[in-house]
Order: structure tokens, then sequence, then C-alpha cells
């Protein structure tokens, strides 16, 4: 008897949609891995920050996913996605061109019919992280939070000037040497780390500073095949690590499956979702 109730049990859609994962299904698969600077980025905001002076209460962070090189932009709550596209374009695209696809959750802003059309008329492809899975933009949710860690050691006590310190965060970060591609953004981007007053007094003797074209063109590609290599080891090791305890689940197209809801029915929240095949590993998410 208690096999019996065991199988029905089992098979009980109702039982199998309340119960909790205890380890998720299918092998980890990271974003393939970009081959320049600045052509696949990710975007996300910090919001509910204390208001500064010129009334900004958030944070616009983009990340290149190549360099790992981080623009953080003050903005508001309120803005809407037209205002964000004019963010990206006047501190992005001026200085690092049209992204070939950009990453991002699926804040209202991203969705939303003028932010799709103007992408989508660029030629830039959007990806969206599934719904309850951060891991799919897990980058920009670690600059997030070393972000708030920068910002809580350097404005201490006075925290409505977070606005004031972000350049100079900015700075920083990008010219620290990231684990993943064990250089700094600025090695990968520019060739070379900028001066700080600490290299100016006595200003050194940078062998950088006197290459000519041909060996400096020769040092930045080395430089973005190394990272590369870096970047793709980081992901094999994190991978080994995911997949522990994990079995390859395959998928065929016109499979219907629904995706698990943490917190409440799926139904009510409008997570159940068709499954399209893209091979036997992935498939993407369209809501009913």
């Amino acid at each position: 008897m208690k096999r019996d109730v065991e199988k029905l049990c089992s098979k009980c859609i109702s039982c199998r949609k309340a119960n909790s994962k205890v380890k998720p299904h299918g092998l980890y698969m990271p974003l393939p891995v970009p081959t320049h600077p600045w052509t696949d980025v990710s975007m996300d905001f910090i919001l509910g920050l204390p208001k500064t002076r010129n009334g900004r209460d958030s944070i616009f962070i983009v990340v290149d996913r190549f360099s790992k090189m981080a623009h953080f932009i003050p903005c508001n709550k309120s803005d809407d996605a037209t205002h964000v596209a004019n963010l990206f374009f006047r501190e992005i695209v001026r200085l690092h061109g049209i992204p070939r696809t950009i990453v991002s959750d699926r804040d209202a802003k991203f969705l939303s019919h003028f932010w799709r059309v103007l992408w989508g008329k660029l030629g830039t492809q959007l990806l969206f992280s599934t719904t309850c899975h951060p891991q799919t933009d897990g980058q920009t949710e670690v600059v997030n939070r070393t972000l708030g860690t920068l910002l809580r050691a350097v404005i201490k006590k006075n925290v409505k000037a977070w606005e004031d310190c972000i350049p100079l965060i900015e700075f920083a970060y990008n010219r620290s040497v990231h684990s993943s591609t064990k250089f700094s953004p600025f090695e990968i981007v520019y060739g070379f780390n900028p001066l700080t007053p600490l290299d100016l007094k006595p200003l050194p003797v940078n062998e950088i500073a006197n290459l000519d074209g041909k060996r400096k063109a020769e040092l930045v590609r080395k430089i973005h095949e190394e990272a590369r290599l870096h970047v793709l080891e980081k992901n094999k090791q994190a991978a080994k690590h995911a997949n522990k305890g994990r079995k390859l689940v395959k998928f065929q197209p016109g499979l219907m499956k629904q995706v698990h809801g943490d917190k409440a029915d799926l139904e009510e929240l409008g997570m159940e979702q068709d499954l399209k095949a893209v091979n036997i590993l992935q498939v993407q998410l369209k809501p009913k």
C-alpha cells in the first residue's frame, strides 16, 4: 500500500507543483563568452537609494560581458524606458558603440514596446533572464553587490553624497584586476591602466607609453585572448561546481512543461509557460 501511495503522489500534479525542488534540473550553462569588448552587455538597476541634492535615488548599471568594465549612471526610480534609452546612448553608445546583445531582467522598462522596437530597429538582440532565475544575469548581480560594498565604505554617514562618489568608485572598480579575466577592465579595453596620483609621484617610465603602433596592437590582442581564456576557464570551474548532483535533461521540440513557482500559484502569477526547444539542452520560455 505504501508503494501505491508513493506512486500516486509522484504523479499528482498539485503535489508536484507544491513541493519545493531540492536540486535544479539540467546542467549549468553559462552564457557564451564574447570575443571583443562592448559587443555584449548586461544591465540592471539599484533602486531606493537616499535622494541626493540633484534628486537622484537610483543607479543604472551597465556591464561589458567581455572586459567586465562597468559604468554606474545616477538616475531616478521613476525614469521610463525613453529616459533610460537616452541615458544609455549618452553614457554608453557615445563611448563604446551599439552592442550586439543586451542581457537584462524582466523590468517593466526593458519589456516596454518602445524599448523592444528601438533595439529591434538598431539590430541589437535583447536577452531576458528567466522569471525567478537571477543567475542568468549573475554578472550584473555581483557588480551590484560590489558597488554596494564600495558605496558603504566610501560614504559612511553622509549617505546622501553617494552621487558625488560614483565617478571615483567607477574609476577604482575599472582599474582593479578582475578575478575572471586576471586583468583590469581598463587593460582589456584600452591596453593600459590610467594613471593615479600614486603613479605620478614620481612619474614612472612606463614601457606601454613607448610602444609603437604594431606592438600596442599586438599587446591589446594578446590581452583580449588571455582574458577570454581566463573567462572560459572560470566558466568551466563554475559549471563543474554547479553540476554536482545534477543530471542532464534533454528537451524535445513541442514539449509542454511548467515552470515551478516559489512563492505563489503558477497560474495566478501567469508563470505557466510553453517551452520552445532550441536544442537538446536549451529552451526558450514563452508566456501563455
